[in-house]
């Protein structure tokens, strides 16, 4: 899937320009609501646990999503582009 676009670009560019964690929460607390950060964070949450081998119930409490959540990120980490894998392995997180 392709949905690249200069004003897509423009916004990807803005979040990697930016320089600190506190950045980052005021930038997203004005262009996200407070659940939409939450749920991205809890995305990465349930990537994390299955990359380590946790099964899904497990991971559905842990990360407190749905199974069809964990299922959904499950897909994209074995079908998807790689992008969980490679923000996994730059935080440091070793996989199972």
């Amino acid at each position: 899937m392709n949905f690249s676009s200069p004003s897509i670009d423009r916004f990807f560019e803005s979040i990697l320009n930016l320089k600190s964690v506190e950045e980052c929460y005021k930038y997203f607390e004005d262009i996200c609501t407070i659940k939409e950060i939450q749920n991205m964070a809890q995305r990465l949450d349930t990537a994390i646990l299955i990359s380590q081998g946790h099964n899904y119930q497990t991971i559905a409490e842990k990360a407190d999503v749905s199974t069809a959540t964990v299922v959904r990120v499950g897909r994209c980490l074995k079908y998807g582009s790689g992008g969980y894998k490679t923000a996994i392995e730059r935080l440091g997180i070793k996989e199972d």
